[in-house]
């Protein structure tokens, strides 16, 4: 019997952790496997191609151009995409699985690190489609006009918009691990995304200290130079700063109180 345990300890000693790519692809998986989650993922298609669509028929002919198409099809990923990545982190423990996923990887950073590379993953897939699709807006949309296709994206300006839209993801990443509730992430995210910049605003046209500053502290302020076009040494310092403040440290903080919280 004393043999038998040494040699079923020795066993449990040499297994591997599981491998990440191994957890990615279950996150992966896990995030396409419901119906619902099936459907989020299309909507992102189909929030895309109605985008395009309204441009062609309501956007006036002088205005048919692929940053008109690509604007049009990337506001309604801002929206998509940080839901994705709520679901993603909370569904451990909205859904009750967190039990068996830790038990399975004990390690927590592994299995945070997989969502986070299969919401990136998911997101970086989307924008390209995204942006392939208002590629094809604006071929149908100068044909029907009668216009000239004008292509006033470049690659880097591209590269930066979909960087804006994964800060987006990464921002409902960051709220999910905080709140680990679907219900109270979404809203936070929505009183983030939406409120704060109106508050932002008022405080920056009311109080010139403010106004100073507000590039350095309001990520969506900072963030919004991206979709716009090339960015100043200066505005990748607001943007880093910003994201430090907004993004970084609460995901830090978040990530240690996972790691101390119990699992359910």
């Amino acid at each position: 019997m004393t043999t038998i345990a040494l040699n079923l300890s020795a066993d449990r000693a040499t297994l591997d952790p599981v491998p990440l790519s191994r957890v990615v692809r279950v996150e992966l998986r896990k995030m396409f496997d419901t119906r619902s989650g099936f459907w989020l993922m299309a909507s992102i298609v189909i929030a895309a191609v109605i985008s395009t669509m309204a441009t062609i028929f309501f956007a006036p002919d002088a205005d048919l151009t692929y940053y008109t198409f690509a604007k049009a099809v990337g506001f309604p990923m801002t929206v998509i995409l940080p839901i994705i990545a709520v679901l993603s982190i909370t569904g451990e423990w909205s859904q009750r699985s967190g039990l068996t996923t830790f038990t399975l990887v004990p390690h927590r950073n592994r299995v945070i690190v997989a969502k986070l590379i299969a919401s990136v993953t998911v997101g970086a897939a989307a924008m390209l489609v995204a942006l392939v699709i208002g590629v094809l807006g604006n071929l149908v949309g100068t044909a029907i006009a009668g216009t000239d296709r004008v292509w006033d994206v470049s690659f880097g300006h591209g590269a930066n918009i979909v960087l804006g839209s994964l800060l987006c993801l990464l921002t409902g990443s960051m709220l999910g691990l905080l709140f680990r509730s679907s219900a109270v992430a979404l809203v936070a995210y929505f009183v983030y995304a939406l409120l704060l910049p109106t508050v932002s605003g008022l405080l920056a046209t009311s109080h010139e200290g403010y106004r100073d500053v507000q590039s350095w502290v309001d990520l969506n302020h900072a963030q919004s130079a991206l979709f716009e076009g090339s960015l100043t040494s200066d505005q990748w310092a607001h943007l880093a700063t910003a994201a430090t403040i907004w993004l970084v440290l609460p995901a830090l903080i978040a990530l240690r109180m996972v790691r101390r919280s119990e699992v359910r």
